[in-house]
């Protein structure tokens, strides 16, 4: 299969509006050639319209759609170097495994289509399958096949939308794999729409994560979990314990002091001005149960496997997280101890 040029896709205050409702609002984004890019967001923030406009099945209401040098806002979908896979896959079940494949192929002769076919059931480890129906086949396999048939014409770009929302737990993780071997191995740039944390992390370079129509924050997965902007990147990148403070003096150094209601502690620096209302956020495996820190109650322990995780209640009946080593046991239930944390692994969010 011959190397698609690789071109830098630019979006440029790209917005839809539908009557009075803002879908997606004057988002910038720039993805490199190759990249395995994810939006991440829960239902209606406007994450799968943004990918409807890139392919071309919603107009922008304003806003540019670049590929390298081409302006593709003109362009209808069949005529964009973009394919896009939905997550009902639609294939034709009358059809065999390799004509679902070569579907879009027969303007290439037959000999020609055959042997790209055949490259591409290679490429999705479907060898033997070609003629097959998709009824007999698992849903994994029907998603590798809507996906070599995506690929079939060497799009510059692909995009999906929730590829993988109609498997299984367990299944879904296996796929995800195999989805970003195929993307390395073709360094064909993918876009990625899903709501699942956990796949977007999985899967992406970078995650785009919308919040209301606009792009939050982007970044690469540990930049996004460790220093999240605002407190709902933070809620959609993992279990997270915000402690309510008030925000001290600036200093020189890297942390701030919070003064929170049942004690001082410090956080990484931040811009804002000294009195702001403010959380401070930290991950439950970065609250270490000791002897130092906030005053806490153990309110539970529970066993998972491979941690313990605690939850700790502090004077006013707030709820933290703890997640430790399994083999911790640490005190009982009721014990009324300390919990701390590093101030380079907790962040200082607006409230």
């Amino acid at each position: 299969m011959a190397d698609a040029p690789a071109l830098r896709l630019r979006l440029e205050d790209l917005t839809k509006r539908f009557g009075t409702h803002v879908a997606v609002d004057a988002v910038n984004l720039d993805l490199d050639p190759g990249e395995f890019f994810c939006l991440l967001g829960p239902s209606g923030c406007g994450k799968s319209t943004l990918l409807r406009m890139i392919a071309g099945f919603e107009t922008p209401s304003s806003g540019r759609v670049r590929l390298g040098d081409q302006d593709l806002i003109a362009l209808p979908p069949h005529r964009r170097p973009v394919n896009m896979m939905f997550q009902s896959y639609a294939l034709f079940p009358h059809m065999s495994v390799a004509r679902n494949v070569g579907y879009g192929l027969a303007g290439l002769g037959r000999t020609v289509a055959t042997a790209r076919v055949s490259e591409l059931l290679r490429l999705v480890q479907l060898d033997g399958f070609a003629d097959r129906r998709p009824e007999s086949l698992s849903g994994g396999q029907r998603q590798r096949v809507a996906l070599a048939r995506a690929l079939a014409r060497e799009p510059k770009l692909l995009l999906l939308d929730e590829p993988l929302g109609a498997l299984d737990r367990g299944l879904r993780e296996e796929t995800q794999a195999e989805l970003r071997a195929v993307q390395r191995r073709l360094g064909t740039a993918f876009v990625v729409v899903t709501h699942d944390p956990e796949e977007a992390m999985m899967l992406a370079d970078r995650i785009g994560v919308m919040e209301g129509g606009r792009l939050a924050q982007v970044g690469p997965a540990s930049e996004l979990y460790r220093r999240p902007v605002n407190r709902f990147v933070a809620g959609l990148l993992g279990d997270v314990n915000l402690i309510p403070g008030r925000l001290g003096p600036a200093a020189a150094g890297d942390s701030r002091a919070v003064q929170t209601p049942h004690g001082p502690v410090r956080a990484s620096a931040t811009a804002l001005s000294e009195g702001a209302s403010v959380v401070v956020a930290v991950r439950p495996e970065n609250l270490i149960v000791g002897t130092e820190g906030l005053p806490v109650t153990i309110a539970d322990a529970t066993y998972l496997g491979d941690r313990l995780r605690r939850t700790l209640r502090l004077p006013d009946g707030t709820l933290l997280r703890s997640s430790g080593r399994p083999d911790d046991a640490g005190d009982p239930i009721g014990t009324e101890t300390r919990a701390c944390f590093a101030s380079a692994d907790a962040v200082i969010l607006p409230a």
